[in-house]
C-alpha cells in the first residue's frame, strides 16, 4: 500500500464494496438482506483526528431506535457485516459498523490473510475504544439513536473488541460476543484481554464459542468462564461443541446454519432480556 499522511488517509477512507477480497470465492450459502424500508449506506464519523466511514442501517420511519454497534472481523467492513446490520435494521434496530482500521490501511482490498494481519496489529485498542464513543454520539444526534437501550455485538477481532468495550463503557445495556480472542500477551497497543477485564465487568454479555475452534483454545475460554465467576454481570459462554471458529460467517466454508441461527436467536433474546 502507497504510504499516505494519517490525515490524508482518514479524509479519503470509503468502505468495501461487496466481500473482502480476502475471502473469495463467496460461498453459495450466503444471507442477502435487501434495504427495503430500510435507510442504510455509508456515513461519516467524526473522529478525535479527522472521520472514519461506518456502514448504518435502520427503518425508514419512526425514531428513538435501539442501538447496536456491530464490530468488523479482520475483513472490515465488507458486505458480510453490512448485511448484518441490515438484518437488525428489519427488526427496529439502529445499526452502525465503523470502520476501525480506516487509518492503518483497506483490508478489504488485500488477499493475502498474512498482510491483512499486519494491518490489524498495528491497531490501538485506546483508538478503538474512543471511535466507539464517537460512533455512539453520532447515532444519537445524528440517526435517532436511544441513547439508553444501546448494544454490541461483534465477530473474531469484534469478539474481543465486544468484551472490552461492553467493560469500558457502562452505559452499553448487553453485548454479544461471537468468537472473540479472550487471552493474549499486554502489550502497548493492547494492554489488556478479555480475560483481564471479566472480574470487574458489569455489563452482562453472551459470548459464543466453537469447541472445535482452532484458534481459541477451550481452556481459554473456560478460564474466562471462571473469572466471570466473580463479577455482578451475570454473563455467560455458550459453547457449541461441533462448531468451528467463524460459524456464524455465512459467506465462509466455515458456516455451520445450525449453530448460526441458534446463536442469532440467543443473541435477540440477550437484547431484549437486558434492554435493547
Amino acid at each position: 500500500m502507497k504510504e499516505i499522511t494519517r490525515r490524508k488517509f482518514i479524509a479519503t477512507a470509503t468502505l468495501a464494496t461487496g466481500f473482502a477480497l480476502a475471502v473469495q470465492p463467496i460461498s453459495a450459502q450466503v444471507i442477502t438482506t435487501d434495504a427495503k424500508e430500510l435507510v442504510a449506506g455509508t456515513v461519516k464519523i467524526p473522529v478525535q483526528d479527522g472521520e472514519i466511514p461506518a456502514y448504518r442501517a435502520l427503518p425508514a420511519t419512526g425514531g428513538n431506535f435501539p442501538i447496536v454497534l456491530v464490530i468488523q472481523e479482520i475483513f472490515g467492513v465488507h458486505e458480510h457485516i453490512q448485511d448484518v446490520c441490515r438484518r437488525f435494521a428489519k427488526l427496529g434496530y439502529l445499526a452502525i459498523a465503523p470502520e476501525l482500521f480506516a487509518r492503518q490501511g483497506d483490508v478489504s482490498k488485500l488477499s493475502n490473510i498474512d498482510e491483512i494481519r499486519q494491518v490489524v496489529a498495528k491497531v490501538p485498542d485506546a483508538q478503538v475504544l474512543s471511535d466507539l464513543d464517537a460512533t455512539v454520539d453520532w447515532a444519537i444526534k445524528s440517526a435517532k439513536g436511544n441513547a439508553d437501550r444501546l448494544g454490541i455485538t461483534g465477530f473474531c477481532w469484534g469478539g474481543r473488541m465486544t468484551w472490552l468495550y461492553s467493560a469500558y463503557n457502562p452505559k452499553v445495556k448487553a453485548g454479544v460476543a461471537w468468537y472473540g480472542r479472550l487471552v493474549g500477551n499486554s502489550t502497548e497497543l493492547t494492554p489488556k484481554h478479555p480475560v483481564d477485564i471479566a472480574s470487574n465487568l458489569k455489563v452482562p454479555v453472551l459470548g459464543l464459542y466453537g469447541g472445535q475452534d482452532t484458534g481459541i483454545p477451550l481452556k481459554t475460554v473456560e478460564q474466562m468462564r471462571d473469572e466471570l465467576k466473580s463479577s455482578r454481570c451475570k454473563s455467560e459462554i455458550i459453547v457449541y461443541p461441533d462448531a468451528p471458529h467463524a460459524f456464524f460467517a455465512d459467506y465462509r466454508p466455515s458456516y455451520r446454519q445450525k449453530e448460526a441461527k441458534d446463536g442469532w436467536q440467543r443473541l435477540l433474546a440477550w437484547f431484549k432480556q437486558h434492554g435493547v
